[in-house]
């Protein structure tokens, strides 16, 4: 692989003006395609094969006044007032009024006449049905609502929001955490690098690689739905993924410069070791990216796809338009900054990494762990071991009102709800009763459904000739693992609920969908992981021809997702971040364990690839099993830290929103990466090989016979080709 990726980024170099044409022209036209397409991500949300699911495709065709989303808009008296007295009274009806004539809306609940006044006489719950989905409502719509109301809040009452859509219930994207990332990742590689010209191309072409797949997703958008969250995983891995790999060339590429090769014989070399290293971290983010597609959910599905896309390009860029790249900065990616207070630091450092690499501080470090494996190896475990405690306490569920900021209108709502109602009435559940053949046996399953253990309140929503639909309130809240236990509970007592009807009783709703969601994402996890991880280790097992590599990278993965996962529910599950990050302590997001277990996984064979790859480069020279993982350690050390401190930085960019869900998961990602890359990448890793030295690279000799080496850090490459040094390479300096 080695050779043909030398010649790929050889002909690149040579034949840079038309490289860089083709992925402009790439780029151009994908925009271009994505505009006129028309396409757009929307909120669309299905999970074939559940229940809910099954009752929301019935009440499309046999109940469609209730198919469609529905807001809950809660009126309040002040504090000690009655919400029936005057003028509150007057000012809720007329909002009522006004709201029946808002376009797309079909029904309004009166709470007067529907019995939806709190006990306390101070809060009423009025529900506004559309015609369409959630993600059909027009913003406009949603405007209008807020206008309809303002005769009650001008009466003095206090009106809020929930339920599946309803004003400001769209997040509306923000460029800051991109922004904010790509201007921490140059800093960090002008750190790194010491020179502007090398800071600035990885971030040039990731760019350009995410440009062109998120243009090509909003061109698919208009033929399939997409969801919204799909480009915000796109970008996050594009961006990263595309400065690491341009970053691990790159590193090579100026080392080899400095070592005094020519410029282009130094950007085919480099591309030629450590491009065999990018195309397998790719691969292994995509398995794990498209691995999303055993779960069964579609929006998960294209939220992989659209992220493997991202991977999948910035692999070919950093192969092919960054040696292009390369050879238009010719020797300006040695021209480093001279700082006023350190004169030649720069230089002299990138001069040491690449002539004494054993003089850097990732070579005292390997040194250090080598000499230390044992302590440093229990020591890492046992700091994993106790981060991942709290993740055994890990509550599963999807964002209700309750984890909003308290500025929130849902928030506002489901607290006024909780307390002049009761939890229940923030999630009804919806009982679907198809097959009736009358009134009576309406009455006999509402009599048997308000008897069912669990149950506070339930009432006939809607009745036709042959279809019921129940609207039922629990005594918990939409989370609260009791409601769970109540849908489940209906489901499996579905003949007692039917009784000599002869009626089909389902259980859907908002509620009923989440509590499927989570349920089919812990069916999934198990699938999902012997998939994804067998895949990935017949491939890390084909790269390093060793099956210790893999089986250690597996492990090290667990630990650190694990320990990610930990910290995640402590922070946010237990409320110990509550004022750190400013949020409410809420249960885990049911999608992101799995969304954690590709991504990291596919991240963490990124490290593992970059550092494992130099370790067994330098013990293909030296045959010393010790000394090359001190040697390989520290020359990909500086890569992997900088690689790591510019995907942490982007991921903590997107903590900065007012979402607690992109904060948790913000915060999920950048932990991950953070213990992956220098807890275990960087210590354990090095650790373990140290122990258990030139056994870790025993295969068969079967396996040398019948499975092609892929060469992945390029010996035959080195061999073959001797090029010709343009200076002597300059001498490092003290």
């Amino acid at each position: 692989m080695s050779t043909y990726l030398f010649r790929l980024s050889r002909f690149s170099f040579r034949r840079r003006r038309l490289v860089l044409a083709l992925w402009l022209l790439a780029a151009v036209g994908a925009i271009l395609l994505g505009q006129l397409s028309g396409g757009k991500t929307n909120d669309n949300f299905t999970i074939p094969g559940t229940e809910s699911q099954h009752v929301s495709d019935l009440l499309v065709k046999k109940v469609p006044a209730l198919s469609g989303a529905q807001t809950q808009v809660v009126f309040a008296a002040p504090v000690g007032s009655n919400i029936s007295a005057e003028p509150y009274k007057s000012g809720v009806e007329a909002a009522l009024a006004n709201l029946k004539k808002v376009p797309q809306v079909v029904s309004v609940s009166d709470p007067y006449t529907a019995h939806a006044v709190s006990p306390d006489g101070r809060v009423a719950l009025g529900q506004v049905q559309y015609s369409v989905a959630a993600a059909q409502v027009k913003d406009a719509s949603l405007d209008d609502v807020k206008t309809a109301v303002k005769p009650a809040q001008q009466a003095g009452v206090q009106v809020e929001y929930s339920g599946s859509v309803y004003p400001g219930w769209r997040l509306v994207p923000s460029e800051a955490p991109e922004l904010i990332g790509l201007v921490i990742a140059f800093v960090i590689l002008v750190i790194t690098f010491g020179a502007l010209v090398t800071a600035g191309l990885p971030i040039l072409t990731a760019i350009i690689g995410v440009v062109i797949t998120l243009m090509g997703v909003t061109a698919v958008a208009a033929v399939v739905d997409i969801a919204s969250a799909s480009t915000t995983v796109a970008i996050m891995l594009g961006l990263s993924c595309g400065i690491d790999y341009g970053l691990f060339i790159l590193s090579r590429h100026r080392n080899n410069l400095l070592n005094g090769l020519s410029v282009e014989d130094s950007a085919a070399l480099a591309a030629g070791t450590a491009g065999s290293s990018v195309v397998f971290a790719a691969l292994t983010v995509i398995i794990a990216l498209c691995g999303l597609s055993v779960v069964g959910i579609p929006f998960l599905t294209v939220m992989g796809l659209s992220a493997a896309a991202a991977v999948l390009m910035a692999m070919l860029i950093a192969l092919t338009l960054l040696p292009a790249m390369l050879g238009f900065a010719g020797h300006k990616v040695t021209k480093f900054i001279d700082t006023p207070l350190r004169r030649g630091h720069h230089e002299q450092v990138a001069t040491i990494g690449a002539t004494a690499p054993q003089r850097t501080f990732g070579a005292r470090w390997a040194r250090f762990v080598v000499r230390f494996r044992v302590p440093m190896l229990i020591a890492g475990v046992a700091f994993l071991v106790v981060l991942a405690i709290p993740y055994w306490s890990m509550q599963l569920g999807l964002p209700s009102g309750s984890s909003k900021p308290t500025s929130d209108t849902s928030r506002k709502a489901y607290d006024l709800t909780t307390a002049s109602f009761g939890a229940g009435f923030n999630g009804p559940l919806l009982v679907v009763a198809d097959g009736v053949s009358g009134s009576a046996d309406t009455q006999q399953i509402l009599g048997r459904l308000e008897k069912v253990p669990g149950v506070d309140t339930a009432s006939v929503a809607v009745q036709t000739p042959q279809t019921v639909v129940f609207r039922l309130i629990p005594k918990t809240g939409p989370n609260d693992p009791a409601t769970a236990d109540l849908v489940h509970g209906i489901r499996n007592q579905r003949a007692a609920v039917e009784g000599s009807t002869g009626a089909t009783v389902l259980v859907g709703g908002t509620t009923a969908s989440n509590i499927d969601v989570s349920s089919k994402l812990n069916s999934a996890l198990p699938v999902f992981l012997v998939v994804v991880v067998g895949l990935a280790f017949i491939l890390l097992t084909f790269a390093f021809r060793t099956i210790l590599v893999p089986i250690k990278s597996i492990i090290g993965f667990l630990l650190s997702v694990l320990a990610a996962l930990g910290a995640q529910v402590a922070i946010f599950q237990w409320g110990w971040g509550r004022h750190i990050f400013g949020i409410t302590p809420s249960e885990t997001i049911s999608f992101l364990p799995i969304l954690m277990l590709a991504i990291i996984f596919g991240l963490s064979s990124d490290y593992e690839v970059f550092v494992v790859s130099r370790i067994k480069e330098e013990f293909s020279k030296s045959d010393d099993a010790r000394g090359a993982v001190e040697s390989g350690t520290g020359l990909a050390a500086r890569v992997v830290t900088a690689a790591a401190l510019i995907m942490f930085s982007i991921f903590v960019a997107f903590m900065f929103t007012n979402d607690p869900t992109i904060k948790a998961i913000g915060f999920s990602f950048a932990t991950g990466v953070l213990l992956d890359a220098f807890v275990v990448r960087l210590t354990l890793v090095p650790a373990v090989m140290a122990i258990i030295r030139s056994k870790l690279w025993y295969h068969p000799q079967w396996f040398a016979k019948y499975v092609p080496d892929p060469d992945i850090e390029g010996n035959r490459l080195q061999e073959t080709f001797h090029p010709v040094p343009e200076a002597a390479p300059a001498p490092p300096t003290a």
